[in-house]
C-alpha cells in the first residue's frame, strides 16, 4: 500500500471508531469514493498531496489530505455538525501508519458552501499529515 493509502486507511479507521460521527452519518457514510447511489449525508476522501514543505518536491513524509462532506438538507446545519465532529475527532490526532511511523494531523482549511449545480451542501476539510519515521 502507498503512503497516501496507509494514511487514508488510518484516517478512516479513526473516524469509523467515533460513535457520534457514525450517528450523524447514519452508519456507513464514510466512503473512499462516492457512488451514484450513495446515501446522504456522506463523507468522501479527496485528493491527497505529498511534498517536501521546504523544497516543494514530492515527499511521502508530509501530506495534505482533503475530506468532503455531502448533505442534501435545506440548510448547512447537518454539514457543519459533521464537519465539527470530524474536526474534534482528528484535532491533533496521532495515527499509526503501518511500519512507517506515526502521523500527526493538523487542520489547515475548512469551508462549507451550497453547490447549486448539484443541489447539495458541500463541506471541505483539509488536514496536513506530518509523519515521523519509527527509529
Amino acid at each position: 500500500m502507498t503512503a497516501s493509502g496507509d494514511l487514508q486507511q488510518a484516517l478512516f479507521q479513526r473516524l469509523r471508531s467515533d460513535a457520534s460521527l457514525s450517528a450523524l452519518l447514519g452508519g456507513a457514510g464514510l466512503l473512499e469514493q462516492a457512488t451514484d447511489n450513495a446515501a446522504f449525508p456522506h463523507v468522501t476522501c479527496g485528493q491527497t498531496s505529498a511534498f517536501d514543505w521546504d523544497t516543494g518536491v514530492q515527499n511521502d513524509a508530509d501530506q495534505l489530505v482533503t475530506l468532503h462532506v455531502w448533505s442534501k438538507t435545506h440548510d448547512e446545519a447537518e454539514t457543519r455538525a459533521i464537519m465539527d465532529s470530524i474536526k474534534a475527532r482528528l484535532a491533533d490526532a496521532v495515527l499509526i501508519i503501518g511500519p512507517r511511523g506515526q502521523t500527526r494531523l493538523v487542520q489547515e482549511f475548512a469551508e462549507s458552501r451550497y453547490d447549486e449545480d448539484l443541489l447539495v451542501h458541500h463541506g471541505l476539510l483539509r488536514f496536513r499529515a506530518i509523519t515521523q519515521e519509527n527509529d
